[in-house]
Parts: C-alpha cells; structure tokens; sequence
C-alpha cells in the first residue's frame, strides 16, 4: 500500500476483487461436485485465504489511509446466493458468504464516516476464465460478460454514490436497483 501511495498519491476508490476458482480444489466441479468432506484442507485454506483474508488485508490496509484523508469508497466483490449454498461448492461459497458477511462488518465500522462500503455481485455465473475448459458451448453461452460490473462501478466511485453505502447491489439489476432509489 505504501507503493500504491507513493506512486499515486491517494486511492479514491478500492474495487476488492480478489478470488481463486473451484478449478483450484476440483477442477470437474460443475460435472462431478465434490462434498466438502472430500475438499483437501490446502485448497480449502487457498480459497478462504485468497477471497476473505484478501479483502480483509487489503481494506485494512486502505481504510486507515481513506479516513485520514476524509473520503473513500471500498466496493467488495462476489457472488449470488445460489453459488453460496450450492451443493459441491466447498470451499468457493463459504468464501463468498465471508466476503458478505465481511461487507457487511466493514460498513457497520465505517458507518458515519467519509468512508462508504458496498458489496456488487454480477448476477450469476460469469465468463472470467473460472470455468472449466470441458464445459459445453451451449453453457458457455449463458455466462455473462464481466462488463456488467462495469456501470455499477463508475457509479459507486462517481459523485450521486456520495451517500450510498451499506448495499447489496446485483450488477445484472443495477439499472431497476438505480431507477429504485
């Protein structure tokens, strides 16, 4: 962070993306599911370590800093619920609950701050290179474009996201969501 700091001078705004794949603990996981009692305990710790601890050492690291300096935005990414309490998705759902649960912890610490915390999830299963190469054409299809984070990003980091702070937001709902407010 100090590089980051030294180099550019402040940090507006933190996109938390962090994250490693089922393909790291079971490279078959959407054709042959493994139960959690079969994930290895290193690919378990890998994943967890990657999502949760991520996002928490680095917005630890940054809050601090967006305090002092009387602004920031912390945008924490991950997943639907579905993914969390699929069967076979040990450990890459409880990493995604973390990471939620961990949102919401940060916003109630930062609340009444100059600092905002908000989660943003895509809306389902994406083209990120997650997904393993066996997979039908057909699948493939229904992925969605990780560009769908894009709009809901630039909004949280632009002037009207001034007071928004606390929310869940699924990117494939971010216009109803907006239109809502």
């Amino acid at each position: 962070m100090d590089e980051v700091y030294e180099r550019f001078g402040s940090v507006d705004v933190l996109v938390n993306n962090a994250g490693i794949g089922m393909r790291t603990v079971n490279p078959m996981f959407l054709t042959d599911p493994q139960p959690f009692w079969e994930v290895s305990p290193g690919g378990f710790r890998d994943v967890m370590e990657t999502k949760v601890t991520g996002v928490f050492l680095v917005a630890r690291a940054i809050a601090p800093r967006m305090l002092a300096a009387g602004a920031g935005r912390i945008v924490n990414i991950s997943m639907n619920t579905q993914t969390m309490t699929r069967h076979g998705f040990v450990p890459y759902g409880p990493a995604g609950a973390g990471v939620e649960a961990l949102s919401r912890i940060m916003a109630a610490d930062l609340a009444g701050s100059p600092v905002t915390v908000n989660h943003l999830l895509p809306g389902g299963a994406s083209a990120t290179g997650m997904i393993p190469n066996h997979v039908p054409a057909e699948t493939r299809a229904t992925l969605l474009d990780p560009a769908v984070m894009g709009p809901p990003i630039v909004w949280l980091a632009s002037d009207e996201a001034d007071a928004v702070h606390d929310q869940r937001i699924v990117a494939t709902e971010f216009k109803h969501w907006l239109a809502q407010r």
